[in-house]
């Protein structure tokens, strides 16, 4: 298609990375961005847009929707083509399938890291949200607000009717911090507070609050200020 570039050709006008499919090559995938990653799938950008924007945009709405999106959602954002919106919802269908963590066992906050770590890097704030079953296996992981964590933007309203949605019988919370800094904030305190408690009277109790960055995790449950529950409990 006229217009578009691939890594290989003329990156100096696009922006274009060609030494990510070298990384990738070279090392793990878990150490490649998300942008980087989809990047790859992309191949190509626009005119006007390098292939890393079109992947931080496609990634904002991917962040931004309940579901993963369609090939029609994404064909809709400036310079996306409808192959290139195809081959990212393959790749997310794909994905999925494979190696969704649908029924991943949570026995401890070490098993809720690696479930979020990939919005780590996000430059605002992502407040998610586990559905567990009663064995504690994972029924779905999503992202129900963005931006800073305080009692406007996060409400037990919508992350409770998650919940309910998915029959679920346990909760556990997850942010990422973007400063890097894993200690809790007033405002995560209290936000913690008042889903415990909307918990306890809806009888789906939040098991866990755990903030991140990409260098590691920080539990409310690790660190006492939030009783751990029992199976069943």
């Amino acid at each position: 298609m006229a217009g578009t570039t691939s890594y290989e050709e003329r990156p100096e006008t696009y922006g274009a990375k060609p030494d990510i499919r070298e990384r990738l090559l070279q090392s793990s995938p878990g150490h490649i961005s998300d942008a980087d990653l989809l990047a790859v799938i992309l191949g190509t950008g626009s005119r006007g847009r390098d292939v890393r924007t079109l992947a931080r945009e496609i990634l904002a709405r991917i962040d931004a929707q309940r579901r993963p999106p369609s090939p029609e959602d994404l064909a809709r954002l400036p310079g996306v083509g409808p192959a290139q919106a195809c081959r990212v919802t393959a790749a997310l269908e794909l994905g999925r399938r494979l190696y969704g963590f649908r029924e991943r066992r949570i026995s401890g906050p070490r098993d809720v890291f690696p479930l979020v770590a990939h919005w780590a890097d996000r430059a605002k704030e992502r407040f998610a949200v586990l559905t567990l079953n009663g064995a504690h296996e994972v029924l779905a992981a999503r992202v129900v607000s963005v931006g800073l964590v305080n009692r406007t933007v996060v409400h037990p309203r919508e992350v409770f009717a998650e919940a309910i949605a998915d029959r679920a019988c346990a909760i556990i919370a997850a942010h990422n911090h973007p400063s890097g800094r894993l200690d809790p904030s007033p405002e995560d305190r209290e936000i913690t507070e008042r889903l415990r408690d909307a918990g306890a009277t809806l009888g789906i109790p939040l098991l866990d609050h755990v903030i991140f960055c990409p260098d590691g995790y920080w539990s409310f449950v690790e660190h006492g200020l939030l009783a751990p529950q029992e199976e069943g409990g």
